[in-house]
């Protein structure tokens, strides 16, 4: 008797057993379902929805809807997996080119920005991107609070920022040497470095505080003053330094690379995608099919940098080595595609605003890709090359609900994916502006009545 009036009281206090809930299930029609393999469309199929995973994938007609599932009907609608960006920098805006802000933005500006651009991302149908290239460690955190629920954006695969030699792309060059951004002194820790054993420092530093990839510069840039994109940066033999650092501790590295030298030191030195690619040559593309690595080209963006960025003040000096290369990356991108390299979708959002991601499938299909391989660069070849495939980039059984939809078709004009209008995270609808959606039924349905 004492012994239940003490369980009682102690109930009372610390309140009853929590009793796990199954978790939420939801069955979404498809009409028409691109799954992030093949060339073309299953018709007519149900996807079960079970917490943040998908739990199946089949034809209505065989299919049964659980007891209690809340119904989402896109059957006039093409569904597809989360589209994946593999070059973005959330902390960017793509209407602060002059170089003061270097001297007036603080890391919380980036970090505002970061929060916007991560939401305006996921809207655009965005549901995972790699961000490469932030201030440390700007991606990592806004990671972080993403996966716990605290802010609203895509998963990030996240990288600190790119690793430059003195005078490279990522320093700041042609001020005068009395100039200083000391916002973070402790920049030869994360950024700058010199000879193999300072690369290998500041690889080890930047996984130290969490990187899940490695950024480093092989060439000049666009974006830079002072050097030129063609221009290789960084030695092999410090280039190596990155890859064996970041590859022993299970992290992939990305070479920005625009120059053909630079390409190619980074691919002898083994890193897993060349961002950009634009002066790429026949040696290069055929380095790149022999070791497998990936061609991660930006090329929409070449429009709004010689259209809407120079009024927002771009550079002369960034104008001029735009006009030098911007036509010629699509080119030797038309290229390499005829040769057969991997390519995985990334677009260098925060040169251009972020949302626009969707407009560079237009110019990969332009360029060479077919809509459906286009799509797969964005689904499940995204996945591969972030080391995601048995989570992301296809709906299947098992992996994570993340599910887009669009009212037109893209294997007819890849233009519809400028416009997603459905967009489901984890199981989570974030954006609904497709879909009917019925209350869950305590019986048990049949899903047939597609169109």
């Amino acid at each position: 008797m004492r012994s239940s009036i003490l369980l009682a009281a102690l109930l009372a206090i610390l309140g009853s057993p929590a009793i796990a809930e199954p978790p939420h299930t939801v069955a979404i029609k498809a009409g028409r379902l691109f799954s992030g393999v093949g060339d073309d469309y299953r018709r007519n199929v149900v996807i079960v929805v079970e917490g943040d995973r998908i739990k199946s994938v089949g034809p209505a007609a065989e299919a049964t809807i659980p007891a209690g599932a809340t119904t989402i009907d896109l059957s006039s609608a093409v569904v597809l997996p989360g589209l994946i960006d593999c070059h973005t920098h959330l902390g960017s805006r793509a209407d602060r080119y002059d170089d003061i802000y270097k001297f007036k933005n603080t890391p919380f500006t980036s970090a505002f920005a970061g929060v916007l651009n991560a939401r305006k991302t996921l809207e655009a149908g965005f549901t995972t991107v790699r961000d490469v290239g932030s201030r440390p460690f700007l991606a990592v955190d806004l990671r972080d609070a993403i996966a716990e629920g605290f802010l609203v954006g895509p998963r990030i695969v996240a990288s600190g920022p790119g690793v430059s030699m003195t005078g490279g792309h990522g320093d700041l060059n042609r001020f005068a040497p009395q100039v200083r951004v000391s916002t973070f002194p402790e920049e030869r820790d994360f950024q700058i470095a010199d000879g193999p054993d300072q690369v290998r420092h500041v690889v080890r530093a930047q996984i130290k505080h969490g990187v899940d990839v490695i950024k480093v510069h092989a060439s000049g840039g666009v974006m830079s003053r002072g050097d030129s994109p063609g221009a290789p940066q960084f030695t092999i033999d410090e280039l190596r330094a990155a890859v064996e650092e970041a590859h022993a501790a299970g992290r992939k590295v990305a070479a920005h690379a625009h120059g053909a030298q630079g390409i190619k030191n980074a691919l002898v030195a083994g890193v897993d995608s060349i961002e950009h690619g634009s002066l790429i040559d026949d040696e290069g593309i055929q380095m790149m099919l022999k070791q497998g690595t990936w061609l991660v080209a930006d090329i929409y963006n070449d429009d709004y940098l010689l259209g809407k960025a120079i009024e927002f003040k771009l550079s002369q000096e960034s104008i001029d080595k735009e006009r030098a290369i911007g036509q010629v990356q699509r080119d030797n991108f038309a290229k390499a595609v005829r040769a057969g390299v991997k390519v995985a979708f990334g677009t260098d959002a925060g040169v251009y605003p972020h949302g626009d991601n969707g407009k560079q499938f237009f110019y990969m299909v332009k360029y060479g890709l077919t809509p459906a391989r286009a799509i797969r660069s964005a689904t499940s070849d995204a996945a591969e090359l972030i080391g995601r495939p048995k989570d992301l980039g296809r709906v299947a059984p098992g992996l994570l609900a993340d599910i887009v939809a669009v009212a037109a078709d893209p294997l007819n004009d890849v233009r519809a994916l400028e416009k997603v209008g459905f967009v489901m995270q984890g199981g989570t609808v974030v954006k609904d502006e497709l879909s009917t959606r019925s209350t869950p039924s305590p019986k048990t349905g049949s899903a047939t009545g597609l169109k």
